[in-house]
């Protein structure tokens, strides 16, 4: 692709539904300050693109697991790597999703929130089944579209009910009435420095260090670590056009900030009782949560805001991004489990074995998203997008600082790598089951979470993960045997440009779908035709490449790039970045 659909691809990847209930809620909760997480994302695209993707070029890979495999060797990392994916895909993609898209159901027709969450997933069902993959790939570009055509018009309109200068004088006074008779006079208040993006240290709800450095760590494991972005860079034309991508992805992360948390502040200041509730009865009535509301911020602004055909259109385009949404998580999350787990588990499986369970294995991860929506619900205070930013916080840093190093420093190999993982992922794993166990206090109940929950907060967390994780990985390396040096030839960005010489790649290949397959019966009977039409089974043809994308894949990997196309995009770049300080600085 050339840059234009790289950039936009990657940023509509990026957001779907629970960055508009999440965004909306976190500003109608606090104010402009969750604005820093998409602020924070410009400087790391310009990282993808300068830092990382040379390296994933010359490396001449497909996916993030498959880098990993040829910078260490053996399969531990991968397997990790798969399993941690799963873990991710139910705690802040399925559930958040099914969360998010009942919310919208709930507001806009008074249903009940679980009964919306079984409609969801059975209409997904049937349009996974009938429509396909090819169904969710030509419908996404559309939908962002839409979306943010449906956002921009919600924000003209919400800014003609009540302007920025005005939403300065009026956010601080959206105090619920219930407050007023409640025990602790603070609840429901809003915060004095909601209008500031850096704040307090020690006592603010976002830290400005934790928002410098924190989101930073989560934001580069996103960016660029994450498949699901990366692949979008690597199927750029060439280096020139995968920067170019990076940069225009950058400038349209300056969007959500306008486009969603400051109307999540105006429909605070607009439907106070209903969004900024802090009495557990009160909150119950109004979106069944008694933790708080703030979630129903954006979907409040849809359903009561917008004109009548444009509200229709807004909540048709939500409802089919989720479903798309989780029809390709579902299918995502059954490729790695059967491939990456059940085929080591059983070598010989079948196709239609593997599709079978692929599928069951879906159930399991709806059920237990299901499950785990109460929780969800109670989590960081009903607000969303911190659920989201908290778990990420506790899990991701490890991977964060594996690849950074194996980008960065050739002597860390994969005992160091391993081991650096798994002693991450004790100390995460630890942190987010506290975290859980002990809730934060309700309005006007007393604070009795032991310090390490109450006093530690997640982005601070994560600043600390990184970098224990990384000082692990590195003294066990250093004390284990290192790679031969022509093992990282083209593996790291000092070495980026030199050839890979394959017969010095890591042993352990990547073991894919078709090895070691029994043939299936030629004979088709009538039950095998209903299973192949359920499930996607069925034999397919391997295709191999063709001499032009063979080309292609080489052209990418050299790396060059003229200098005007060097002068070009480095000016975009700096550009772009003084953009974002100048951003900062104006709300800091």
């Amino acid at each position: 692709m050339v840059w234009w659909p790289v950039g936009a691809s990657l940023f509509a990847s990026n957001i779907g539904s629970e960055h508009f209930i999440g965004l909306a809620g976190s500003g109608a909760a606090g104010g402009l300050a969750v604005g820093a997480f998409e602020l924070n994302a410009m400087v790391v695209l310009i990282l993808l693109g300068w830092y990382f993707l040379p390296v994933y070029l010359s490396s001449k890979v497909y996916t993030m697991p498959e880098y990993l495999r040829k910078r260490y060797g053996g399969q531990r990392i991968r397997v990790y790597l798969a399993v941690l994916a799963l873990i991710l895909s139910v705690l802040t993609k399925i559930s958040v999703n099914m969360f998010a898209g009942a919310l919208f159901v709930q507001q806009a027709l008074g249903w009940n929130l679980y009964f919306a969450i079984i409609l969801l997933l059975s209409i997904t069902a049937i349009y996974t089944v009938v429509g396909g993959l090819s169904a969710v790939i030509y419908t996404d570009a559309a939908q962002t579209v839409i979306m943010l055509i449906g956002a921009f018009i919600l924000m003209i309109l919400s800014l003609n009910r009540v302007s920025y200068k005005e939403l300065q004088m009026r956010y601080p006074q959206a105090i619920p009435t219930s407050t007023l008779t409640w025990g602790n006079t603070t609840c429901g208040i809003p915060r004095e420095d909601a209008f500031h993006m850096f704040r307090h240290p020690v006592e603010g709800d976002l830290p400005w260090p934790g928002m410098v450095f924190g989101i930073t760590i989560s934001a580069v494991w996103y960016w660029c670590t994450d498949q699901v972005i990366v692949q979008r860079a690597l199927a750029s034309k060439t280096i020139a056009h995968a920067k170019g991508g990076c940069i225009l992805a950058a400038f349209l992360k300056i969007l959500p900030l306008f486009l969603i948390v400051i109307p999540g502040m105006i429909s605070r200041v607009l439907f106070t009782d209903s969004v900024a509730c802090v009495d557990p009865d009160d909150c119950m009535e109004q979106c069944q949560s008694s933790t708080g509301c703030t979630n129903i911020a954006y979907p409040k602004l849809v359903i009561n805001v917008m004109p009548t055909g444009l509200k229709g259109l807004m909540l048709a385009v939500v409802m089919s991004g989720l479903m798309s949404s989780l029809t390709s998580i579902f299918n995502s999350s059954s490729t790695i489990f059967t491939i990456d787990i059940w085929k080591r588990i059983r070598p010989n499986a079948k196709e239609t074995e593997m599709m079978v369970v692929g599928r069951v294995f879906v159930l399991i991860m709806v059920a237990i998203s299901i499950l785990w929506i109460p929780i969800i619900q109670a989590a960081q205070g009903g607000r969303l997008f911190d659920y989201i930013q908290s778990i990420t916080s506790y899990l991701s840093p490890p991977i964060c600082a594996v690849f950074v190093l194996a980008v960065s420093w050739g002597r860390i190999n994969e005992k160091g790598a391993f081991w650096g993982l798994m002693f991450g992922l004790v100390i995460g794993m630890t942190r987010m089951i506290l975290d859980f166990a002990y809730a934060a206090p309700a309005c006007g109940e007393d604070d009795t979470r032991p310090g390490i929950v109450a006093k530690w907060h997640y982005l601070y967390f994560g600043l600390f993960l990184f970098g224990i994780v990384c000082i692990f990985t590195i003294i066990v390396s250093l004390l284990t045997q290192p790679l031969p040096e022509s093992y990282i030839n083209g593996l790291t960005f000092w070495t980026r440009k030199e050839k890979l010489d394959s017969q010095h790649e890591p042993a352990t290949a990547l073991q894919t779908m078709n090895d070691n397959r029994e043939e299936e019966d030629d004979e088709v009977t009538f039950s095998k035709k209903v299973v192949d039409w359920m499930c996607g089974t069925g034999k397919t043809e391997q295709v191999a490449p063709t001499a032009e994308e063979i080309a292609a894949l080489e052209k990418l990997s050299n790396l060059e790039e003229s200098r005007l196309e060097k002068i070009i995009l480095n000016c975009f770049a700096v550009f772009m970045l003084g953009c974002s300080v100048f951003l900062w600085a104006f709300f800091a």
